[in-house]
C-alpha cells in the first residue's frame, strides 16, 4: 500500500496537490443530508466490532456481496458478526474500480491506522486491530464526528418527530459539532400507501388535535416546521422519485384528502393533483422560513419484491430511473417562482442523465440576488463515484459556476463515511489541477484557492446560513 491511497492520491499535479495541501483539506465539513440517528450522536454511542459499524446498514456494500455469491444470513441475516466481516473482506479484493474499494480501505486508514489491503488472509488482524480501538478512549459516534472535523451534521427527520435528542445535543456545550433537523414529510405526501393514514393520526397525536380535514393538514405542517425551525432546522428534503405536475384548487384536494381519510380509493390524477399542491404549499412555507429547499429525484426502489418484503427499503434493492423530470420539475418551481415564493433550491437526480436537464432548468430560476440560489447537487448515491463527481462538476462548470457549488454530503447512516468529502475534496483539487496542466485555466493559487476553498466548505456555510 505504499503508493495505494498515498498523499497524492487522486493527485496528479503539483497545482492539484497545492490546492488540495492548502486550501481543501482541512476545511471544516458542513454535512447538509445524511441520516445518521440523533440519539447514538446524544449518548456517543460506542461500537461492539467493526461489523456493527461497518457492515450494519451499509447497503452499498450488502449489494457488492450479494453480486459476490455471499449468502445473505452472512449479509443482513443472524450470522456472527466475524462471520459477517470475513465474507465482506473476501469480497473486497472483487470490488476493485468500485468507489467501495477506495472509500473502505480509507476508512480503515483515516480512522483505524490500518494501511493493510484487507482479503481474506489480512481479515483477522484488521478485525482484531480495529476492535481493540473500538473498546478504547476516542472512538465514540461523537469522536468519529469530531475526528472528521465536522461542524454541522443535518440529520433527516419526520415532522412528527420530536427532535428531544437534537435538543439535548444543543444543551450539551461539552460537544461543538451543531446537530439540527432536517424535514423529511415524504409521508405527508405518499397518499396512496399503507402508512398514510396511521402517519396522519401520528401527525394529530403530536400536535394534541385530530387532524379532520386538508386545512388541519397543512397547518399542522406549518406547526411542525416551525418547532423544527426553533430546533435549528434551516433545510427540508423531499424524495421525490417521480416528480408531479398537476394543477388542482384547494377544493379539489380537500375533497381528495377527505377521500383518503375515508379510506377510499384515491386516482393517479388525485394523487398527482393532491401531491402538487401540497408541495408547492410547502415550498411557500420554506420561503418564508428561509429555508433550502432539497428535491432528490429518480430513485427506482424496491425493485426486488422478495427482497423488499423480508428487509424491507434501503436495504440495497434500488435502482436508477429513467422518468422524464423536466416539464414537470419546471411546472413546480415556475409556480413557486411566480409569486417570488421560490425557495433556494437543490436538485438531485440519481439518473446522471438528468444533469444537464436539472444545470439548464435552474438556470431559468437563478436571481434574486443570491449567489447559487439554485444548485445542481452533488453526485448522489449511485454518482457519487470518481467519474459521478467528475461529470457532475464538469457540466456545473460548463453550463453554470461551479465556483458557487455548494458541494459535497455523505447521504450516510454511517459515522466513517466523512472520508467522502476527502475524496471530493481531492477529486475536485485534481480536476482544476488538471485544467491548469492544459492550459484551461490560470495557474493562480489565490484565485484557484478561493474557489476551492469556497466549494469546500464556504459556500455552504453562507448558503444555509446554520448559525
Amino acid at each position: 500500500m505504499e503508493n495505494f491511497l498515498g498523499p497524492d492520491f487522486l493527485l496528479r499535479n503539483d497545482v492539484g496537490r497545492n490546492l488540495y495541501e492548502n486550501y481543501a483539506k482541512d476545511m471544516p465539513i458542513i454535512d447538509f443530508h445524511c441520516h445518521l440517528n440523533p440519539q447514538q450522536i446524544y449518548e456517543n454511542k460506542r461500537f461492539q466490532d467493526l461489523t456493527e459499524i461497518w457492515l450494519g446498514g451499509d447497503h452499498y456494500k450488502w449489494r457488492l456481496m450479494r453480486a459476490n455469491g455471499v449468502d445473505e444470513d452472512l449479509i443482513t441475516g443472524d450470522a456472527e458478526p466475524y462471520d459477517k466481516f470475513l465474507a465482506w473482506a473476501k469480497t473486497m479484493p472483487m470490488t476493485i474500480g468500485n468507489p467501495l474499494y477506495h472509500w473502505s480501505h480509507l476508512e480503515l486508514k483515516r480512522y483505524f491506522g490500518i494501511d493493510t489491503l484487507l482479503d481474506e488472509a489480512t481479515a483477522p488482524g484488521i478485525w482484531n486491530k480495529a476492535n481493540r480501538l473500538l473498546q478504547g478512549e476516542g472512538f465514540g459516534a461523537r469522536d468519529f464526528i469530531l475526528k472528521s472535523n465536522v461542524e454541522v451534521v443535518c440529520t433527516t427527520d419526520d415532522p412528527t418527530d420530536t427532535l428531544a435528542y437534537h435538543q439535548k445535543i444543543q444543551a450539551d456545550e461539552s460537544f461543538p459539532a451543531k446537530v439540527v433537523p432536517a424535514f423529511r414529510p415524504d409521508k405527508a405526501l405518499e397518499i396512496t400507501r399503507e402508512t398514510f393514514l396511521p402517519w396522519v393520526r401520528q401527525l394529530g397525536e403530536v400536535l394534541g388535535h385530530e387532524i379532520r380535514d386538508y386545512d388541519d393538514l397543512l397547518g399542522g405542517l406549518t406547526a411542525r416546521a416551525k418547532f423544527f425551525h426553533e430546533v435549528g432546522c434551516r433545510v427540508s428534503d423531499h424524495a421525490l422519485d417521480t416528480v408531479p405536475y398537476a394543477s388542482a384548487t384547494l377544493e379539489d384536494v380537500s375533497k381528495v384528502f377527505a377521500k383518503a381519510l375515508r379510506g377510499a380509493s384515491i386516482s393517479p390524477l388525485e394523487e398527482e393533483q393532491y401531491k402538487t399542491y401540497t408541495l408547492i404549499f410547502l415550498g411557500k412555507l420554506y420561503a418564508r422560513l428561509g429555508w433550502v429547499m432539497q428535491y432528490h429525484m429518480n430513485a427506482y426502489r424496491n425493485n426486488n419484491t422478495r427482497g423488499f418484503a423480508r428487509l424491507g427499503p434501503d436495504t440495497g434493492y434500488d435502482a436508477i430511473n429513467d422518468k422524464s423530470l423536466a416539464v414537470p420539475l419546471q411546472k413546480l418551481l415556475d409556480a413557486l417562482a411566480q409569486g417570488d415564493d421560490l425557495p433556494r433550491t437543490i436538485l438531485y437526480s440519481l439518473n446522471p442523465a438528468d444533469f444537464i436537464v436539472l444545470a439548464t432548468l435552474m438556470g431559468s430560476f437563478q436571481g434574486d440576488g443570491i449567489p447559487g440560489k439554485l444548485q445542481l447537487g452533488a453526485a448522489w448515491w449511485f454518482n457519487d463515484t470518481k467519474v459521478g463527481m467528475q461529470e457532475q462538476m464538469r457540466i456545473l462548470a460548463e453550463t453554470g459556476l461551479l465556483s458557487r457549488f455548494v458541494g459535497m454530503l455523505t447521504d450516510s447512516r454511517s459515522f466513517m463515511s466523512y472520508t467522502r468529502h476527502d475524496y471530493f475534496r481531492r477529486l475536485l483539487c485534481g480536476t482544476i489541477g488538471q485544467w491548469v496542466e492544459q492550459g484551461e485555466a490560470p495557474d493562480d493559487s489565490n484565485l484557484l484557492g478561493n474557489l476551492v476553498r469556497g466549494i469546500s466548505y464556504q459556500n455552504a456555510r453562507e448558503y444555509f446560513r446554520f448559525s
